[in-house]
């Protein structure tokens, strides 16, 4: 009885907290409709939309940096203060040099997407060899071929496809992202609707 209770207690938040959700789909709609638009955009304007990429990842370097020599000082007494120190002022310092330059930062950016697809893909198909005898790990070796041929992809065609493939990479997150808010929208009116009926 008392699990019935908590279960209860739990569905009734979960269906209140859905009702508040469902009086503001609007806000859903409108910014996935944002979001599509700007993925569209990108889309057309792939060359652009890599070099904000990359200017957006140097400020956030910039700012991680900064962040670190200010904790570095602020604990300066400390065995790991020299560590910090070096971090902060690496992460200041590529974020600076991405900002002066955006396509060699483009270019730096896609080699270590591929090196990382590559190595995460390896990863997973090494995993997957270990364990090759449980049943439905054929996904997860599937998902290391995928993500492997990836990398092996973006390497190859490195540093030609640096102009565009972080600006591509964009502008398929934005469009993905606009319509599942587009569609978490839409049927948060359709359940508020049907709840006002």
């Amino acid at each position: 009885m008392p699990n019935a209770s908590l279960s209860g207690g739990a569905g009734t938040q979960i269906s209140e907290a859905l009702g508040a959700l469902g009086a503001r789909w609007g806000w859903f709609v409108g910014l996935g409709a944002v979001l599509l638009v700007l993925g569209m955009v990108a889309a057309i304007h792939v060359l652009s939309a890599t070099v904000a990429s990359v200017l957006f990842v140097a400020v956030l370097m910039v700012m991680a940096g900064i962040g670190q020599l200010v904790h570095a000082w602020r604990v300066k007494h400390w065995r790991g203060f020299l560590f910090w120190t070096a971090s902060g002022l690496l992460y200041t310092v590529a974020g600076m040099l991405t900002f002066a330059d955006p396509m060699t930062g483009a270019a730096l950016l896609t080699l270590l997407l591929g090196a990382f697809l590559i190595a995460s893909g390896a990863l997973r198909l090494w995993i997957w060899f270990n364990h090759r005898a449980q049943p439905g790990w054929r996904w997860l070796a599937l998902s290391g071929a995928i993500t492997l041929l990836a990398g092996i992809l973006i390497a190859a065609g490195w540093p030609a496809n640096s102009v565009w493939i972080l600006g591509l990479l964009l502008a398929f997150d934005l469009t993905f992202q606009g319509i599942t808010l587009l569609m978490l929208g839409l049927a948060l009116r359709a359940r508020h609707r049907a709840g006002h009926v």
